[in-house]
This record gives C-alpha cells, structure tokens and sequence, in this order.
C-alpha cells in the first residue's frame, strides 16, 4: 500500500526531469544553487549520487535514460528538447555532461553535447570509473574527483 501511496504522490519536476513530490523538485527552487552550471544525468539515481558528494552546488537536468537504437531509444524518447530549450532561454554558463561512460552514454553525452555547444561552454567529468561502469555505485571520492577533473567535450 505504501508503495502505490508513493507511486501516486511522486512525479518529475517539471523544471529539471528530477523524481519530486511537488511540480518542481528542492534543488530547482533553492535560491543558493548556481543557476549558471547545469549538470546533465541519464536518471534520477546519478543526481542522487552526485548530490552525495557535496561538490556540486549548480543545477540538474536528467535525462530519463540514454539513447539506445536496438531499445527503441531515440532523442524524442529522452529529456533533451527541454534541456534544449532550458540551456538557450537561460543565462547558462556551462554543462556538465555526468553520463556513465557506456557505448550508450558515450553516444548521449556526444548527441547531447553537439546540440548545446551553440549556446554555451559544454564539459564532460573526468572518469575514475572502468569503462562500462555505473555512477550510482561509485563511492564520493571517485565522484568528487570525476567532477573537479571534467574537460571541456571535443
């Protein structure tokens, strides 16, 4: 009961794609983030992680997954055009592409970074993860150091 009680009160911000009780999730109506810097992840579980670290201080933007073609994934079935919009309306200064280093994501963080680098400067965190491995079940220290590393996405 408590579950489908959760199911129905949680939804996604309508601002930033994040899991949130209420139409815009806590990190996109706290006035101390940094608007300017958003940090862009496949799902909910990597901002979480993130959040862990107490490194970042900006804005999130997720995306609801990565782009796979033998899914049925493709740019329309994400988050993007809202990130699209987002980053072209707004004063952004930087985005962060914080996508776990898959084949997938690889192939998000490249699509995603071409469409943005129009409108502002566009990073990728700096890996200590294998390859193939997940954000979530990174430890923070590893995050911490992804994200002070990141280099701007060629």
């Amino acid at each position: 009961m408590a579950l489908v009680e959760a199911k129905l009160q949680v939804g996604y911000c309508s601002v930033c794609g994040h899991l949130s009780a209420e139409p815009v999730c806590e990190i996109c109506r706290a006035p101390n983030r940094e608007s300017k810097t958003i940090c862009v992840v496949a799902d909910s579980r990597d901002l979480i992680a993130l959040e862990k670290t107490r490194e970042y201080r900006g804005k999130y933007h997720v995306l609801g997954g990565v782009l796979s073609p033998i899914n049925g994934i493709g740019p329309d079935q994400l988050n993007i055009k809202a990130l699209v919009r987002r980053v072209s309306q707004q004063k952004v200064e930087e985005v962060i592409l914080a996508i776990s280093p898959t084949t997938e994501g690889d192939t998000t963080s490249m699509y995603v970074g071409g469409l943005l680098k129009p409108f502002t400067r566009v990073t990728q965190i700096a890996f200590g993860l294998p390859m193939g491995g997940d954000l979530e079940y990174a430890d923070e220290v590893t995050l911490a150091r992804a994200l002070e590393g990141r280099r701007e996405l060629e």
